[in-house]
């Protein structure tokens, strides 16, 4: 390998020769060297456009020379557009201030954009990594204002797509079992009728629920940390600084982004995305109780409840011949539970702020994007190859329906409570029919129990 020269604060070191990174990055990857886990490319892509915007509004608030802002501008597009990916090699676990990260950004664009200008990489001018491509910024602003602006758009582009499917495919099946009557459960023990449309429903209203709050929440992450500098203060930043390139970057996403009201709470903690993390919790919990209803409902085909059929997607066991499992259900609920458990990591992490700054800035990210990923994957796969194939076993649905003791219930306000509580217990002790046990016990005659005992009767109020 070739290797250049380049120098920082602390002297020189020496980078490979390919490299648009500089000394700074080189350090970090001597010192860092944890892990497999690196930042996502949005992130990245996410970080350049915030560089873009800085240097817009440098140039704008005549802090930058327009000929240095163009070159910024024309690197930081590149990589915005996907080059130069493997220019961003820094892991994960690093300074708890993402400062690391930051500097990679500033070195990898100062050197693109002094390429651009007819410069050798390493040179250091005409644009400098700190002094221009930095200008007016802190890591510990601009990190947490890259942050929110990948959530903004993980949500947008990833998680509220892959909710909205699975809401469709459930309100779809709402209404093709909506007539659909079979035993319903409390306890895991037989209740009153249910339709399996009505069990659907209440998934549905679970998960509109949760897709309301996590679009409520979004504009808790459009507020924007950068301005705060290095403590909150906006030391070394135009007194327009902050509301400058909000503007910018407003007209370059199109997203409604405004201006922290107090920096110093967006630097010291990260209140909204343990907010943002709680409510993906819940979508998380709202999925897995959907799934455990469908495992259990689908359990057999001829030992357990066998009530729905899933679709058959692959065989089920390498030494039991024609087992098929509820591969899918379980692969979502793992990711739920890896959810739920990434919550903890989420509260913990932002506890952990001292004075101005809290320093578990990387793990907040790294954590939430692996939650909505990883949901954002697991329903897309849960929706197109297990949800829209569900059908239901009417023979079974009615089977259970006409041994369902619970049916009773309809004979309470005619029987009584306790004559209906005997009648059931009679009926389950001679394993005999609950019709059977009120015309032996003398409450009522089969004519009159026909009349009363109308499952299709005993759906709503």
């Amino acid at each position: 390998m070739e290797w250049r020269t380049e120098a920082d604060a602390m002297g020189t070191v020496q980078v490979p020769v390919q490299a648009l990174w500089g000394a700074q990055t080189q350090r970090a990857l001597t010192h860092f060297q944890i892990g497999d886990d690196r930042f996502p490319p949005l992130f990245i892509r996410q970080y350049a456009l915030l560089k873009k915007a800085a240097a817009r509004a440098n140039v704008e608030l005549e802090k930058l020379a327009q000929d240095l802002g163009l070159l910024i501008e024309q690197a930081c597009d590149e990589i915005i557009a996907g080059e130069h990916a493997d220019q961003f090699p820094l892991a994960v676990w690093q300074t708890g201030s993402g400062t690391q990260t930051n500097m990679n950004l500033n070195e990898v664009i100062a050197n693109r954009a002094n390429e651009l200008a007819g410069q050798p990489r390493g040179q250091r001018a005409p644009v400098h990594p700190n002094d221009h491509v930095n200008l007016s910024q802190s890591s510990n602003d601009t990190f947490p204002t890259a942050m929110h602006l990948t959530l903004v758009q993980a949500w947008l582009t990833q998680l509220a797509p892959a909710l909205t499917q699975v809401l469709h495919t459930v309100q779809q099946k709402q209404q093709q079992f909506q007539h659909r009557i079979k035993s319903g459960r409390t306890h895991m023990m037989d209740a009153t009728p249910v339709t399996l449309g009505q069990e659907f429903s209440g998934y549905y209203h679970q998960l509109h629920y949760a897709q309301a709050q996590l679009e409520a929440v979004q504009a808790s992450l459009q507020v924007l940390a950068i301005g705060g500098s290095a403590v909150g203060t906006g030391l070394n930043t135009h007194p327009r600084w902050a509301a400058t390139v909000v503007r910018h970057l407003v007209e370059l996403t199109g997203i409604g982004y405004s201006v922290a009201p107090n920096p110093f709470s967006m630097l010291a903690s990260h209140d909204a995305l343990v907010d943002l993390h709680g409510r993906i919790k819940l979508l998380a919990t709202v999925l897995y109780k959907m799934a455990a209803d469908l495992r259990l409902m689908s359990s057999g085909p001829r030992c357990g409840l066998g009530e729905i059929t899933l679709p058959a997607n692959e065989p089920g066991s390498s030494i039991m011949p024609g087992k098929v499992n509820p591969t899918q259900i379980e692969a979502l609920t793992m990711v739920c539970l890896r959810v739920m458990g990434n919550d903890s990591v989420i509260t913990m992490a932002n506890s952990q702020g001292q004075f101005e700054l809290n320093v578990y800035k990387p793990l907040l990210l790294h954590t939430l994007w692996e939650s909505m990923g990883l949901l954002s994957d697991a329903m897309v796969s849960f929706n197109q190859y297990c949800l829209q194939g569900i059908d239901a076993n009417a023979d079974q649905l009615d089977t259970y329906l006409e041994q369902s003791l619970m049916l009773v219930t309809a004979l309470t306000p005619h029987i009584g409570y306790d004559n209906a509580a005997a009648a059931a217990k009679w009926a389950h002790e001679h394993n005999a029919s609950l019709k059977q046990a009120v015309i032996t016990l003398g409450f009522l005659n089969g004519a009159d129990y026909d009349k009363l005992v109308v499952p299709a009767k005993m759906l709503s109020p």
